[in-house]
């Protein structure tokens, strides 16, 4: 029997998993990275740490994908997540689960997922080769190969899985978007997804590199005065507003930043009631009685945050802790339950974990994911227009579309 020829383009976590499948079905794969190492992304996700998907069910799966989850329904019941975790272990990976059902390897390595990658790819005979991809070769409407830096390379069908613009120096640059406009589809507009904050507030800078754990976050829309997510957990003050895991997952949320349009609210006191607080505010002052307000937060705040509040506060930083009014307190308390940051902006997409827009799903087949406009032609990962919250989800979805678009690809 006369093998199918499958060329991929991209060798992340959707090519490596569409070109190993694809072989393992019999096909003569040649995959095509012009980074000089493959899995590049996969080595920066999770902190290094690499969070691999979600231990959850397939329903769960689709209620964390905002954009076009729907689309991803075929793929993720074909590949569930739990399928996904017995891969990796079968490769020799153990995994384990956290907080939030979100899967790691027991190592903590990401590189360790790169490497089981690699070699179920070697050893299902996929050839790897270090070529930049330039543009597709289209003929009657067919995917026939493509135009590589050196030289051309023909095939059967092609897998387009160079994922989407963010993190370019992991060799993101866009590159799948210009060859699906070849083939005449339609782009989303792409934005940033999974990105810190930008905010015009100059305590931001002031508090650069404090990190705050187990506080609550809350963004509000001010046109409607509405909560559109809260969050407990961590987060980080940067020199150019707002970051970590808490911030990174309030951004999917947000689908346009015009300047105020929302704000951050933190409470810093998450586990007290505004009574219990209170409370504490009194036993504070009175321990402090003689003492400058200022000098009475050492043991209720982290010392970068003290100057701001105080600022906020309004009330003299020389007053003595046992003059304060009630009013005053209550103001305080108000403020630690609600300290708020006006947002402007999201940080560039260079600095975005996910890509959010991309292939139009509506082109695309969500049962093979080979493209309704060209024949042979397949998109994987985050080239298409999918993205989800953090949690391992976006790693799925490049899993499962992989996956599908390898086994397809394959089929005479």
């Amino acid at each position: 029997m006369v093998s199918k020829k499958v060329l991929v383009i991209g060798a992340g976590a959707a090519g490596m998993m569409a070109a190993g499948t694809a072989a393992q079905l019999g096909a003569k794969v040649t995959l095509l990275e012009k980074n000089p190492r493959v899995g590049r992304k996969v080595m920066i996700t999770g902190k290094g740490r690499c969070n691999v998907t979600n231990h959850c069910d397939v329903p769960t799966f689709i209620a964390n994908v905002p954009v076009n989850g729907r689309f991803l329904y075929s793929a993720a019941s074909h590949f569930p997540p739990e399928d996904v975790m017995a891969f990796f272990e079968s490769l020799g990976v153990p995994l384990k689960t956290e907080r939030g059902n979100r899967v790691f390897p027991v190592s903590d390595k990401a590189v360790d997922i790169v490497d089981a990658l690699r070699a179920f790819v070697l050893d299902s005979g996929v050839t790897i080769i270090n070529e930049t991809a330039k543009a597709l070769i289209l003929e009657n409407g067919e995917a026939v190969g493509v135009k590589g830096e050196k030289e051309n390379y023909y095939a059967d069908s092609v897998i387009v899985a160079c994922g989407g613009k963010s993190y370019p120096l992991t060799g993101s640059t866009g590159d799948g978007y210009l060859f699906a406009k070849q083939a005449g589809h339609t782009i989303v507009p792409l934005k940033p997804s999974l990105v810190p904050l930008e905010s015009s507030d100059t305590d931001c800078k002031s508090m650069q590199g404090l990190s705050l754990k187990n506080v609550s976050l809350k963004i509000i829309d001010n046109n409607s005065n509405k909560e559109i997510y809260s969050d407990f957990g961590e987060m980080l003050f940067t020199h150019f507003g707002i970051s970590g895991p808490m911030v990174l997952s309030a951004s999917s949320h947000i689908r346009e930043m015009p300047p105020n349009r929302y704000r951050a609210v933190i409470d810093l006191k998450p586990a007290l009631t505004e009574e219990q607080l209170d409370k504490r505010l009194q036993k504070e002052f009175q321990q402090n009685a003689n003492r400058d307000v200022s000098n009475a937060f050492s043991k209720l705040l982290p010392r970068k945050i003290i100057i701001p509040v105080l600022k906020r506060w309004g009330v003299p930083f020389d007053k003595k802790c046992n003059v304060i009014t009630r009013e005053e307190r209550h103001a305080l308390c108000n403020l630690l339950k609600g300290f708020t940051i006006p947002l402007n902006g999201f940080r560039p997409i260079e600095e975005a974990i996910i890509t959010s827009g991309g292939v139009n799903t509506a082109e695309l087949n969500p049962k093979t994911m080979e493209s309704k406009l060209i024949s042979g032609l397949y998109f994987a990962g985050e080239v298409i227009d999918c993205d989800a919250y953090t949690g391992g989800f976006n790693l799925q979805i490049a899993w499962c579309t992989g996956r599908l678009a390898g086994e397809n690809a394959a089929y005479l």
